[in-house]
């Protein structure tokens, strides 16, 4: 590609949040919102790869070490490093990390957690990436003990009423759809 590459908005959001503010949940939400958007699209499992490293970066953080071994083992089998590469990271770098954290988080007994940095080798999405940090009050390379409890423990914080509810109203419809194929045997 001739000159400077342009990236999506959602991705650089995501380097500035996963960097600056730590909050690898929201981190999950905002690339989450743009891969189910990009169906069979060039890149579909490099988002899918960047969702599963910021959940095992939030499990991990929080101790969850199955948690994050399973997202990080996952990430990893769909980790493409040329592909990585294309959107202005060191892929080969980021299978390298992602492999050590998998070994560290696997067999070093009570190993700690320790803040990633994605290596972005792109000079211009860096420079976007720190933009859109400052912009949001937010330092690059932010460690997670200056990060506010509510942040490392987010899923806990949330509402989840309209989760609750949409599970309520399929088990309802469910047990409603049971009743009719019911009355249909009679």
């Amino acid at each position: 590609m001739d000159g400077m590459r342009t990236y999506p908005d959602a991705y650089v959001k995501y380097l500035a949040v996963f960097h600056g503010a730590r909050d690898f949940f929201e981190c999950h939400e905002i690339m989450e919102e743009y891969w189910k958007s990009q169906s069979g699209a060039r890149h579909e499992k490099c988002w899918l790869t960047l969702i599963r490293i910021a959940v095992a970066c939030y499990h991990a953080r929080r101790g969850n070490w199955p948690g994050a071994r399973k997202m990080m083992d996952k990430a990893l089998q769909d980790m493409n490093p040329v592909l990585m590469d294309e959107l202005g990271l060191d892929g080969r770098r980021l299978a390298g990390l992602m492999r050590d954290a998998l070994h560290r988080w696997t067999y070093e007994k009570d190993t700690a957690y320790e803040d990633p940095d994605l290596p972005v080798a792109d000079p211009a999405l860096l420079g976007e990436a720190i933009r859109v940090c400052r912009e949001n009050g937010w330092t690059w390379g932010t460690p997670s003990h200056a990060v506010a409890p509510d942040v490392i423990h987010r899923h806990l914080m949330r509402d989840r009423t309209e989760v609750i509810k949409a599970r309520n109203e399929a088990a309802r419809k469910k047990r409603e759809a049971r009743r009719n194929h019911g009355q249909e045997n009679i």
